[in-house]
């Protein structure tokens, strides 16, 4: 698989605000490339050193990017789901346990699987990022509401350096852009997978099945596109019902230790999630004039799931048990949700001196429910009485309207672009008592409550001036106003009404570009970034047995100084990325757990830790035909040393101090390579591999003991696939994912070697 490492187009940074996303990438019909650049065309595989864009009419990103196509994706990945597409990016990485995950985070070089909302992941121009949360749970991205069938392609942009975005690109943005076909096309794909599971007491083979049709075209000024994808998955453990000590009376289960070496023995496995997922998508789109375009985007993403637990406990007589242990409770549920995303847009492309954009998305949890019992009883059973934790009515919007402006016309020395943005997020998440827990309708008094909305109004300007034709300066910023309201919390038989809060802060951004020489180019960025709390951050409640996580509405604030220096040089038949970073975030919201005397366990909660570093060196490098012809190579590299500097606020019974400590879930070293080799048109033979240090999940780094059940393990894995292109209508692949059958913990237990087959029909 080759990843084309893009250089920055800068020549059109502040086009941003005018053209869309999608327009962001799309370079015009006929751009000539500079005799410097260094072009390789292997197939479907495209490599580009482009070192002097300033015939370029569309802005892209002022920083490192890297991209992956759909067609480069196909040959070289086992790919389910849209995100397995991204899993070879450089410092790239998607917390995805099993096939059709609902809670898929997104990590970056600099913030890890816990910060849904340092990033910013969008379908076109559609936001899906849920900046409901941030964490690894209700806050992971919807990549569900696309198909691997319409993706064109996926950009990963590095930083927060423009400031078109809001400033949870601080860990940068994901762009996952959808084709348009001109021609009528029909495609059928059918893709089967078997994961072989062995650990502990659980031994399992589990199958995955997918079926994708899209069909699209063009007819006179009309366009659409249109897919829908079915999914039924049996997913591993997504964790381990454990305990200090054996259940009295019980035999069986497994000596073990926690992630801070204390005693868990485990008794079980939990959580074993059937999957059944219906997406549907749909793009239209109407020419209204030759420069103006207005189009409308729709996916309803449909859920539902069961999952059981299996004991390894047997009682004196030698029959299977929970031996009491409330866990298997918890591991046993239900869940059904439905969501609907709509969006409208109105572009132009005058190829003039102006341009203009105007974008509204809606995003609706119509129905997200899971369901469980509240206790076990004796042997396997489980008592009728349970909870039902509902987000049914929870939504964001938001509103774009971007401009742009050539005062030297297309393609001239300066563009600047400007633009208004709108959102609001709205929480409800309450907890109720079902009489059967078999029947969610059976819901009767609230257990407990977390309800609230926030809202974020900004202002940005950005300004692209070749100053010279080897110097390009991007300078901008963006003002952003934000307000925290109808914050409500319930829990004991005790109601809270959060008092409102506001902020709003202006975040400047500047870029210099320089073509040192043919083939060589250095780009410097800085930028302040700040992230507002989310909703969930601010009052979000849940209790899970004796642990307890607590809503803080008084957080303030995060605020990041970035900066990046990176050389690229365009090789024969490849291109050559350093990239040196750091990040400093104040006030950074991170969750800790503390020792409060008026709780009887630890509370989990969310902070301002008061100073985080983050620092670091990435080498991405391509290259093509080495040694022999249709070998293409790819990899990364990146070292990381994130470090709090300062944290006032840290509890714990021993007084102990988090200064100088690691940050949690950063690993320090990361890497992926990537090798394809393609002897003809028809067969491309594909392997691949990632590794990722070990993480700490505690802000004192005391979590030190590895392979159990809730630490986060280094990991080696490899991946294989071959691809035999049949004729111009029928493609068939046949891989393997974790080809060694590592088996490691990022707190659940990972897949492990899992054999992936599919068959693909053009029409």
């Amino acid at each position: 698989m080759t990843l084309s490492i893009q250089r920055s187009r800068l020549a059109a940074l502040p086009l941003g605000l005018l053209a869309s996303s999608i327009a962001l990438a799309r370079a015009p019909a006929g751009t000539e490339l500079p005799p410097d650049a260094q072009v390789t065309t292997l197939g479907n595989v495209r490599v580009s050193a482009d070192a002097q864009p300033e015939q370029s009419a569309r802005p892209s990103f002022p920083a490192a990017r890297a991209t992956v196509t759909a067609e480069q994706a196909e040959t070289a990945v086992n790919a389910v789901d849209v995100e397995d597409a991204a899993k070879y990016l450089p410092s790239v990485f998607v917390r995805k346990r099993s096939y059709g995950d609902t809670q898929p985070v997104l990590a970056t070089r600099t913030w890890g699987v816990n910060s849904s909302a340092r990033t910013l992941v969008y379908i076109d121009d559609i936001l899906v990022s849920a900046l409901i949360a941030n964490n690894n749970t209700l806050g992971a991205p919807r990549f569900g509401l696309a198909s691997p069938e319409t993706v064109d392609r996926i950009e990963m942009l590095y930083g927060p350096y423009s400031a078109a975005y809001a400033g949870n690109a601080m860990g940068g943005v994901m762009r996952i852009v959808t084709r348009l076909p001109d021609q009528p096309e029909v495609t059928i794909r059918q893709t089967e997978a078997v994961q072989d599971f062995d650990q502990y007491g659980t031994h399992r083979h589990l199958a995955t099945s997918r079926t994708g049709v899209t069909a699209g075209g063009r007819s006179g000024r009309w366009g659409w596109l249109l897919s829908a994808s079915a999914l039924n998955s049996f997913g591993q453990p997504l964790s381990y019902v454990t305990a200090p000590g054996f259940p009295a009376g019980t035999h069986g289960g497994y000596a073990a230790r926690n992630k801070t070496g204390q005693a868990a023995d485990v008794l079980g496995a939990g959580g074993l999630l059937h999957t059944r997922q219906l997406d549907l998508d749909g793009k239209l789109v109407y020419d209204l004039a030759p420069w103006l375009q207005a189009s409308y985007l729709v996916g309803f993403w449909n859920n539902h799931g069961s999952a059981d637990a299996d004991t390894y406990l047997v009682d004196d007589a030698g029959r299977p048990t929970y031996g009491g242990a409330s866990g298997f409770a918890g591991n046993t549920y239900g869940l059904a949700a439905r969501h609907l995303m709509q969006a409208a847009s109105l572009k132009t492309d005058t190829r003039g001196d102006f341009d203009g954009e105007a974008v509204v998305t809606h995003y609706a949890f119509l129905e997200d429910s899971q369901w469980s019992p509240a206790i076990v009883t004796t042997g396997t059973g489980v008592g009728r009485n349970g909870r039902l934790a509902s987000y049914a009515g929870t939504n964001w919007s938001t509103v774009d309207l971007k401009g742009q402006w050539r005062p030297q016309g297309y393609g001239g020395a300066q563009e600047i672009a400007a633009g208004l943005h709108g959102d609001r997020y709205e929480l409800d998440n309450p907890t109720r008592n079902l009489a059967d827990w078999h029947d969610p309708g059976s819901a009767g008094a609230l257990y407990s409550a977390g309800s609230g909305r926030t809202a974020t109004r900004a202002l940005w300007l950005q300004d692209a001036w070749r100053l010279a034709p080897a110097w390009l300066l991007s300078v901008g910023g963006r003002h952003e106003w934000w307000k925290a309201s109808d914050g409500f919390n319930f829990a004991g038989g005790v109601a809270v009404r959060q008092p409102t809060a506001k902020a709003d802060a202006f975040s400047p951004k500047a870029t210099l570009q320089w073509d040192a020489a043919p083939g060589w180019r250095v780009t410097g960025s800085l930028a302040k970034a700040v992230r507002f709390p989310t909703v969930g951050e601010l009052y979000q409640l849940v209790a899970t047995g004796s642990t307890y996580a607590s809503p803080n509405p008084d957080l303030k604030p995060e605020r990041a100084r970035s900066g990046e220096l990176a050389v690229e040089h365009g090789l024969d038949h490849g291109l050559l990325r350093l990239s040196l970073f750091q990040e400093n975030t104040r006030d950074a919201l991170i969750q800790q757990t503390a020792f409060l005397a008026q709780y009887p366990a630890p509370v989990n909660y969310v902070v301002n830790v008061g100073e985080v570093r983050n620092r670091g060196v990435e080498l991405a490098a391509q290259r093509d035909d080495v040694l022999l012809r249709g070998l293409e190579l790819a990899g990364s590299v990146t070292f990381v040393d994130s470090t709090i500097l300062a944290d006032d606020s840290f509890a714990s019974s021993a007084g102990t101090s988090v200064k100088g400590r690691h940050a949690p879930y950063v690993p320090r070293w990361r890497a992926t390579a990537v090798a394809t080799y393609r002897p003809d048109e028809a067969w491309a033979f594909t392997l691949a591999g990632r590794y990722s240090g070990r993480q700490y999940s505690t802000l004192d780094n005391t979590d030190d003991t590895p392979h159990v059940f809730g630490a986060f393990d280094r990991f080696t894995v490899f991946d294989a696939r071959v691809q035999y292109r049949i004729d111009a209508h029928l493609t068939a692949s046949l891989g393997v994912d974790n080809l060694t059958n590592e088996k490691y913990f990022l707190y659940h237990p990972f897949p492990q070697r899992t054999y992936v087959a599919d068959l693909k029909v053009s029409l």
